[in-house]
């Protein structure tokens, strides 16, 4: 399974990185959800300041659409997807291959974000450590989540429009543990960031245990 999930990984990776539809498009996409949250904001700097984790984590959701459905559009054309499914390799592998390749983006895309932020939002990225942990926690929910949404909207034609109503809103957990952990992190709020931490890595489990569990009878329905 770990050997598949290699292979899968790398060779989504090396498509994208020869497409470099993550650098020209994604990431672009997400700095102009910033721009134009700036702009919205911009009379009111404290507004924009306490909300700023918030934004970052809009930024990533609406991004991680983009890279999920990038992810199954490689293979949707030349029969691609058939080629997968009579390729012998196990189905688990394929989808933790397929959603690190999203997690690897993701996170670059997170970087940027952060900078982002600092630069437009004058953002204090303090507290580190459950800066990070959260990111780590809810990239890999997302990228799950994303594969398992993916795949069941990846044999329909109108994937575009239906992956966003299916994973929006079961990704919701996300942005709000995302954005309260982020601001405990950032020192706008005295919360407790780690709760929602545990929280994020939870939801994380439950979609990587679901897609090792069910990826196989979902890539043959689709």
């Amino acid at each position: 399974m770990w050997r598949d999930a290699m292979l899968v990984a790398g060779k989504d990776l090396r498509i994208e990185a020869r497409s470099r539809v993550a650098t020209n498009q994604v990431a672009p996409f997400a700095i102009v959800i910033l721009v134009l949250f700036g702009f919205a904001l911009d009379p009111d700097r404290g507004v924009l300041g306490r909300a700023s984790a918030g934004l970052f984590w809009v930024a990533v959701l609406l991004s991680s659409l983009l890279a999920v459905q990038r992810s199954f559009a490689v293979e949707a054309g030349d029969g691609a997807a058939d080629g997968l499914r009579l390729s012998g390799l196990d189905p688990a592998g394929v989808f933790l291959g397929k959603a690190a390749a999203v997690a690897a983006q993701l996170a670059l895309l997170q970087v940027v974000l952060a900078i982002g932020i600092v630069v437009l939002y004058d953002a204090d990225l303090g507290g580190p450590v459950l800066l990070v942990a959260t990111c780590a926690a809810a990239t890999v929910g997302l990228a799950a989540a994303g594969t398992v949404y993916g795949v069941l909207a990846a044999g329909l034609k109108v994937r575009e429009t239906l992956l966003p109503l299916l994973l929006l809103p079961v990704v919701a957990p996300v942005l709000l543990s995302a954005t309260r952990a982020w601001e405990a992190g950032m020192g706008i709020s005295v919360d407790d960031g780690w709760r929602w931490a545990q929280l994020l890595a939870v939801f994380a489990v439950v979609y990587v245990t679901l897609g090792v569990l069910a990826f196989g009878a979902l890539l043959e329905e689709s």
